[in-house]
């Protein structure tokens, strides 16, 4: 084990063999592609879930690209995660409309009741606490999408009965 590989966190993509395998398999077959570093990162998002620091540093070794290249592609689409979403995502609208309509006290209560922020997830992995443009919901803000299920008119008070319903359903 080289002291890179000490350095990576044991629960990486990269230390579990069938996820590392299905990463050089995605390397492999887009290596000599034209835009082989957003089909590679592309494919890993799709396959892994998320794109690790360490795994974006792997990448960019396999590919023979400056690591900023790499990084660059994944922090600048927000299509792309650094870290394991949970089994449930809450997205929190910021389009014009949720944001007068006070979708901000909904990210606030959702905080409150999670312990975690924005960006985060919980724990267990149980769920991960997101923002997203404007849904196209106007009319029904604030608009919270829960996994794929768009909930409009949320209340703060009420919104911890959602939280609820969620980690029942875990």
């Amino acid at each position: 084990m080289t002291n890179t590989q000490k350095q990576i966190p044991a629960n990486d993509p990269l230390n579990v063999s069938e996820q590392k395998a299905a990463i050089d398999r995605i390397i492999l077959e887009n290596k000599d592609r034209p835009g082989a570093v957003m089909l590679v990162l592309n494919e890993v998002q799709g396959t892994i879930g998320h794109v690790s620091p360490h795994m974006q540093a792997y990448i960019a070794r396999k590919l023979n690209v400056p690591l900023g290249q790499v990084h660059g592609v994944v922090t600048f689409y927000s299509f792309f995660k650094t870290r394991p979403r949970g089994k449930h995502t809450i997205k929190f609208c910021l389009g014009t409309a949720c944001y007068v309509a006070g979708v901000s006290q909904l990210i606030e209560k959702a905080k409150q009741t999670l312990h975690i922020d924005l960006g985060e997830t919980t724990p267990d992995g149980m769920i991960t606490l997101e923002e997203c443009r404007c849904v196209g919901a106007c009319s029904q803000a604030p608009v919270v999408v829960v996994n794929e299920d768009l909930l409009g008119k949320q209340r703060p008070n009420k919104f911890p009965q959602v939280i609820k319903k969620i980690q029942t359903q875990s």
